[in-house]
């Protein structure tokens, strides 16, 4: 298979899923290496956005996927009378920071980071696919891990958890400023996700969680 074969094939799987595929399951259907999938995507994604087209590929660690450019959000919203996704609060994203750079965590990690019960708030990120359940801790009770999901890479922007701000070790209340400063971080750049639609006048892409942590 040719290089413009493979990413018509590429194009054709990510468009019937919907969701991300992995590149080494397309590389097995294509009869093609995984890293020449990876590149065929890369050069996808390189044209559509130069191309101005209406979908966007993207690259979730070493899955791809399709989806629509995000300065049509507020016309896709119009159109599909679709109500947006609620706006993280601070809470969902102090325990998605702990979570995107300390996984897999238990709860009680994540409380004892946070010094505040988090189980609502996990449970909400847990339903909103944000982060999801990975195995069991070998302890006493078996807690449940959890992890970061291909989702939060793209609500945040980035390919892979190596885009991340690094975050050096440390410990106690050292460790809390610069957790805070990483959470500032990632409200950052969710805003900056969301900030085309703004542009665009449509009304707030995001209404804030109704947490009581908040």
């Amino acid at each position: 298979m040719d290089k413009i074969e493979l990413k018509s094939a590429i194009e054709a799987i990510l468009f019937a899923s919907g969701e991300p595929v992995q590149a080494q399951r397309i590389a097995v259907v294509t009869d093609a290496d995984t890293q020449a999938v990876l590149d065929a995507g890369a050069e996808l994604a390189e044209e559509y956005e130069a191309g101005r087209r209406g979908i966007r590929l993207v690259r979730l660690n070493d899955s791809l996927q399709l989806h629509s450019a995000p300065e049509h959000a507020a016309a896709i919203t119009r159109a599909l009378e679709q109500r947006r996704a609620p706006r993280l609060s601070p809470a969902s994203l102090e325990v998605l920071a702990v979570v995107a750079y300390f996984q897999p965590v238990t709860r009680a990690y994540i409380e004892q980071m946070r010094g505040v019960d988090s189980s609502y708030t996990v449970g909400v990120l847990t339903e909103r696919g944000m982060i999801e359940p990975c195995g069991h801790l070998e302890a006493v009770g078996r807690p449940t891990l959890y992890r970061t999901t291909d989702l939060f890479l793209r609500t945040m922007g980035v390919s892979s958890l190596a885009e991340l701000p690094p975050l050096p070790e440390m410990a106690g209340s050292d460790a809390a400023r610069q957790l805070q400063q990483k959470v500032e971080a990632l409200r950052a750049a969710e805003e900056s996700v969301l900030a085309v639609a703004e542009e665009e006048g449509a009304e707030s892409p995001a209404q804030k969680e109704n947490d009581p942590e908040s």
